[in-house]
């Protein structure tokens, strides 16, 4: 049956090719899309399930500051045990086209709070010694070819566009693949040195609970510590808050399924009509093999698996190319917090190939199945 298959598709070899065409350039851009979805719900997955953010309740992203005395009142609320404010800004490197993210931090606790973040003890301690120095991410030291000992300049609305002079000091790395490695820490001190009008403020605050089961709780409770105040507060454990900032970029979950819904619809359309002509085009010879002893069954699997055939190898194909176009690096240049296609999102892409090959091929199949030999010799 294996030279059949082999004869049947190579005995029309454009449309073969153009039929698999069509699978590869669907699987592909499959996998592109899933790749893009990954990067913006990544964060959500490695968040951590001990820490709430604390951010002002009347924006519902961390754009108006909090007064830095909260912290003191935050860390004496029952089941905290440790706080640290970031105040997060935009920052340029070399033209306003080319962002990045800058987050001021407190050095005494930071990197208490954030262990999944991984720094070298000596490049901390050489951090924590220059007041213009700071730690940048993985990601962005490859996106920029920077390395420890380098003077950048990075500009910020704040500063009015004025480029601020950073020595950098040390590069941190995730404990797990998908955490980001795209940011950029400098010292608190230094922000409040040269943007005057930020002091006594924080953007946000992260603070750690004792225990996780008990987040909730504790986020209400923060927020009523704040309650009928000037600025007050909206608490959230770190899960909420990741995929609240991820949904400010739209759904990508439901345009990743309306897409490969599309895609799925496309290719029921495309490989049915091949293989539904495939089929009258060999009336005569399914009645002939039907003549020599060929089941029904026999038949019905024999078209089934051309089609199945086709589109494993055409997804195959299209899901290896956008593997391969991940390997060649990030185009985004480290915009995205990973650039990588899973292996759950291959072989999901590659069961959907299968799927709607198989469903494609049915209805010719069932109708070859059914056809009888004296019909088919008369037709040929």
């Amino acid at each position: 049956m294996g030279y059949l298959i082999l004869a049947n598709l190579l005995r029309k070899k454009i449309r073969t090719v153009l039929t698999i065409g069509s699978f590869a350039g669907a699987l592909f851009l499959f996998g592109l899309l899933n790749v893009v979805r990954d990067a913006f719900t990544n964060a959500m997955g490695t968040a951590g399930g001990d820490r709430v953010v604390i951010v002002s309740r009347v924006s519902p992203i961390p754009i108006q500051p909090l007064p830095i005395a909260y912290r003191d009142r935050i860390l004496r609320i029952p089941g905290i045990t440790d706080v640290t404010s970031l105040y997060v800004s935009p920052g340029f490197y070399q033209d306003d086209r080319i962002f990045i993210v800058q987050i001021a931090i407190d050095i005494e606790n930071h990197r208490s709070l954030y262990p999944e973040f991984l720094i070298p003890d000596d490049q901390w301690a050489a951090f924590l010694t220059d007041r213009e120095g700071c730690i940048i991410g993985e990601a962005l030291s490859r996106r920029f070819q920077w390395k420890i000992g380098d003077r950048v300049p990075v500009k910020s609305a704040l500063t009015q566009f004025r480029a601020l002079e950073f020595n950098i000091r040390g590069i941190y790395t995730g404990r797990q693949p998908g955490l980001d490695t795209r940011q950029f820490w400098y010292q608190r001190r230094l922000f409040e040195e040269r943007i005057p009008a930020a002091r006594g403020s924080a953007g946000w605050y992260v603070a750690r609970v004792a225990d996780p089961a008990r987040a909730t709780e504790v986020a209400k409770a923060i927020d009523q510590e704040f309650a009928n105040s000037p600025r007050e507060t909206r608490t959230s454990t770190e899960n909420q808050f990741a995929a609240e900032m991820a949904n400010q970029m739209g759904n990508i979950q439901f345009l990743v399924l309306c897409i490969g819904g599309v895609v799925f619809l496309t290719l029921l359309m495309v490989t049915g009509n091949t293989m539904a002509i495939a089929v009258r085009e060999r009336v005569g010879e399914l009645g002939v093999l039907k003549a020599i002893g060929f089941s029904d069954g026999a038949i019905l699997l024999l078209v089934m698996l051309e089609s199945v055939l086709i589109a494993a190898v055409g997804g195959g194909l299209g899901l290896g190319l956008a593997k391969l176009f991940t390997l060649m690096g990030d185009p985004t240049r480290g915009l995205l917090v990973s650039f990588h296609l899973s292996a759950l999102a291959a072989a999901s892409g590659l069961v959907l190939a299968i799927l709607a090959g198989a469903l494609a091929g049915l209805l010719p199949a069932v109708s070859a199945m059914r056809l009888r030999v004296v019909d088919a010799i008369r037709r040929a």
